[in-house]
């Protein structure tokens, strides 16, 4: 399993590109950010520095939308990227929250979103487009190659994913919620005749190390609870607009019972008092807190649902502290064991 990070291009963007260089000496291989324009700095400038003080990290947007950038412009953003840095970028996208919401607007539509992906996928990889009625490339763009990965919740979504996505992200870690959307997921791609396998599946969530005291974890969840109310902004539309039961999990649209407002200035933040309504047991299910040890029984668990990335979100009091430890406690134990020499048994 590969572990990634999330960061906020909060300023200064030098501290944001100094966690990325930490996280790939520490053996993380993405690193991704929020692209709110308006709420944090512009991710697209901070990538080229990000790429520029690292080797090999994948690096992009958990998650861009198809409505406040235009698709041409993201994908020769990209193209140009990997031109400048080798092929290292991948497209994180969804309907969008934050980024359209703090200016009024609304989510794109389903069909919106399927049609952008093919735009940004098509030209990025250096392939021809229809835009509306013209057919347009990306003539100095020939060896570009970026995956598009989709995020989100809903069953629609979860189809459009299997149907069309290199990769699916789901933005929280509740072993039951993955193990629907996943199956979702692939249950698509199998019907639009593709390999559900082909489809790369992202796990993002904080994750927050504790010493297992009692004191640690409540501290830990007070950290991490603005999570559960950035996710309770799309559990709302998916209740508002398939209601409650049928097929979707309980544990992902019961808790919104208590939600009354959100305010976006707070968006991401720990301490949101917009968050107050997320009890504990989701925070819980959500996030991945506790000792290294029970870091990793979380992780092995999602990989054994199929999970090949899980990516920490690193919006608490102890950013440092977390990519340290799992560099030094975690990663090595998701690693196979490779020997330099073998036994007379083994043949050598």
């Amino acid at each position: 399993m590969d572990i990634g990070l999330v960061l906020q291009c909060t300023p200064p963007a030098s501290r944001v590109v100094e966690l990325a260089r930490l996280a790939e000496t520490l053996g993380f291989s993405h690193v991704w950010t929020f692209d709110s324009h308006l709420l944090w700095q512009e991710p697209y400038v901070i990538y080229s520095q990000i790429l520029a003080a690292t080797r090999k990290v994948m690096v992009g947007p958990m998650v861009t939308n198809p409505a406040t950038r235009d698709w041409t412009v993201t994908a020769s953003t990209f193209a140009t990227l990997n031109e400048m840095f080798g092929n290292r970028t991948v497209c994180g996208i969804g309907r969008g929250d934050s980024a359209v919401r703090t200016l009024g607007g609304k989510p794109a539509g389903l069909a919106t979103l399927r049609e952008s992906v093919e735009v940004i996928r098509e030209l990025a990889n250096g392939r021809s487009v229809r835009v509306g009625d013209t057919v347009v490339r990306l003539p100095w763009a020939a060896g570009s190659r970026l995956d598009v990965w989709v995020a989100g919740y809903g069953p629609r979504a979860l189809d459009l994913t299997g149907e069309i996505a290199d990769g699916f992200i789901l933005q929280l870690a509740d072993p039951d919620i993955a193990a629907w959307t996943i199956a979702r997921v692939r249950a698509a791609a199998e019907r639009a005749g593709r390999d559900p396998a082909a489809v790369r599946i992202c796990v993002a969530a904080p994750a927050y190390v504790t010493d297992g005291s009692d004191a640690a974890l409540a501290h830990a969840r007070e950290q991490c609870r603005w999570f559960g109310g950035m996710v309770g902004n799309h559990v709302a539309e998916i209740v508002a607009k398939y209601g409650t039961g049928g097929d979707i999990p309980a544990a992902l649209t019961d808790y919104i019972d208590g939600r009354r407002s959100y305010d976006y200035n707070q968006h991401g933040r720990a301490g949101n008092v917009h968050a107050e309504f997320v009890p504990d047991a989701i925070v819980d299910r959500f996030c991945v807190l506790g000792t290294p040890d029970a870091q990793l029984a979380r992780l092995r668990e999602l990989e054994a649902l199929g999970a090949d990335q899980f990516a920490v979100y690193l919006q608490h009091d102890a950013k440092t502290a977390t990519l340290e430890t799992y560099g030094e406690s975690v990663l090595p134990h998701l690693a196979s064991d490779v020997t330099a020499t073998e036994s007379a048994e083994g043949g050598i």
